[in-house]
């Protein structure tokens, strides 16, 4: 589907950006990454100026297998950005994490990692969390703070704090520069800042 959306799209573009920003989002996850990425398609500003596609691997891929389908994606001239959204996980991570990576960037393909899991991410909305943890425990304290069961989330919980989120995440990914930390040792982090700085634009 071409992005340029017809004159109804064109007309509420804004001058510096005329066209939608086609960006496709592969996830792993069933229910809480998909339901944070439709919570940010739903924004005013990101409807006005990006399509943000959803694409979820039906048997929860892993890593590498996000980055392939991404890659086939990306050969479509009407795609603009691939974001892959996984998790590392502890305490036994992801398999093929440093190929997924290495494949990813040797053909422009973006990530957005969260360390162990995207529940780390969810807390960041509301609360510094500077620990080494191992997933369950964080998804038991992210389920704690909105008071959910299952995996699902409501987006409109976290969109008025996403910038408090990246906020921390980039505190994160500055004290493990820091202290000479790497990929996949730099748990807790989640790259879902970059991830949101692309959909929303830097300025936003």
């Amino acid at each position: 589907m071409s992005r340029r959306r017809g004159g109804k799209s064109l007309k509420r573009a804004t001058g510096r950006r005329p066209e939608l920003r086609t960006l496709v989002v592969f996830c792993e996850g069933e229910k809480s990454e998909p339901d944070y990425v439709n919570g940010l398609k739903r924004l005013p500003h990101v409807l006005r100026n990006t399509a943000l596609n959803l694409e979820i691997h039906p048997e929860q891929g892993a890593p590498i297998t996000l980055v392939r389908m991404a890659i086939e994606r990306k050969s479509d001239p009407e795609v603009d950005e691939c974001w892959c959204l996984f998790d590392v996980e502890w305490p036994q991570n992801h398999p093929s994490l440093h190929a997924a990576t290495t494949l990813a960037k040797a053909h422009g393909i973006n990530l957005a990692i969260s360390n162990p899991c995207f529940e780390l991410w969810l807390i960041l909305h509301h609360r510094d969390h500077p620990r080494f943890d191992n997933t369950d425990v964080v998804e038991r304290a992210s389920r704690a703070l909105e008071g959910r069961k299952g995996k699902g989330i409501d987006a409109g919980f976290y969109m008025p704090l996403r910038k408090e989120a990246a906020r921390r995440a980039l505190l994160l990914d500055k004290r493990h520069a820091s202290a000479g930390v790497s990929f996949p040792h730099d748990n807790p982090s989640s790259g879902m800042h970059r991830f949101l700085a692309a959909v929303e634009g830097p300025d936003s």
